[in-house]
């Protein structure tokens, strides 16, 4: 059985966080990254592995998308913007997306034989879009077969209070893994156009 380390982790958290940095400062935003990564069946990614990974060797997955706020038209989140570009690169509408993804979990139809689908965040999904925009949390949970979210900090206190997020995945069967060790640099990206 494939375990996915803290070290690849960490290199797509990397990743997501190079395309928050993209994103254009605005003081009533985070500057957040994403990145949708499929790993080869099969993969255990849970909180209990994440510490093994020195023992381990590497796993390498294919990245399926990025995304970063405000990428696209609008008010847009990273996890917003990595989802709606990949459903527009297969010609899929944003509420379809599921059925995509279907097709790159299981290739050739084998329940047992099932890819990974992991969304690396350099922030906790929102669950409340003050613009009344649907919450990152409700996509992904419509994407259906995104099982894994692991994110590099949870949401501050500033715009939405006690973030529910991850408890809203947890409940709706998606694991959400916080890897530590970029916090500081994801919070200063995140920031970008605060008033300190």
């Amino acid at each position: 059985m494939t375990t996915i380390p803290q070290s690849t982790h960490l290199h797509y958290l990397r990743l997501a966080l190079e395309q928050a940095r993209r994103s254009p400062p605005k003081p009533t935003n985070y500057c957040v990254g994403a990145v949708l990564v499929l790993f080869p069946a099969p993969a255990r990614i849970g909180k209990e592995h994440v510490q093994d990974a020195e023992e381990d060797a590497e796993t390498t997955g294919t990245m399926l998308s990025t995304g970063y706020t405000l990428e696209l038209e609008g008010n847009t989140h990273a996890e917003q913007c990595c989802l709606s570009k990949l459903a527009s690169a297969h010609n899929v509408d944003d509420d379809s997306i599921h059925e995509l993804l279907s097709s790159q979990i299981r290739p050739n139809s084998q329940a047992d034989n099932t890819n990974t689908l992991v969304l690396y965040t350099t922030m906790e999904p929102c669950i409340l879009r003050l613009s009344g925009a649907v919450p990152c949390v409700d996509r992904i949970i419509a994407a259906k077969y995104i099982r894994t979210v692991v994110c590099g900090v949870s949401e501050p206190d500033t715009f939405v209070k006690k973030n529910e997020g991850r408890a809203k995945l947890e409940a709706n069967g998606i694991e959400v893994v916080n890897v530590g060790g970029l916090e500081e640099e994801i919070l200063r990206v995140a920031r970008a156009g605060h008033d300190t």
